[in-house]
């Protein structure tokens, strides 16, 4: 007999899992949609203003938009540039510890 509680992630991951282009409850999620990590967003990008709000999907930081390095903490206060743009930002870790690694996106070729 399963626990409850797995009996029903598997019921939430279904859906999710059995259609993969479609929109789901867990992944493939609309800008405006509470998330907690960026890889459940269409976008890539799980966004939030501050560390008092919720987090929700966004669209990435179109060219001379603020953005964010891409890490591993799959939240972000700026998202990470579109691609072909890169975040041209503070990549050290002191940046990423005290989140001040805001940059700009620039597209590389220019």
């Amino acid at each position: 007999v399963l626990p409850a509680c797995l009996l029903l992630a598997l019921l939430l991951l279904a859906p999710a899992l059995s259609a993969p282009q479609e929109r789901g409850l867990i992944f493939n999620l609309e800008t405006g949609e509470l998330c907690l990590q960026s890889a459940q967003c269409k976008s890539g990008c799980c966004h939030r203003a501050n560390g008092l709000s919720l987090a929700r999907c966004a669209p990435k930081a179109a060219e001379s938009q603020e953005c964010s390095p891409k890490s591993i903490y799959g939240v972000y206060y700026k998202c990470p540039c579109e691609s072909g743009l890169t975040c041209d930002a503070d990549k050290t870790i002191v940046g990423s510890i005290t989140n001040s690694n805001f940059g700009v996106c620039r597209d590389p070729q220019d």
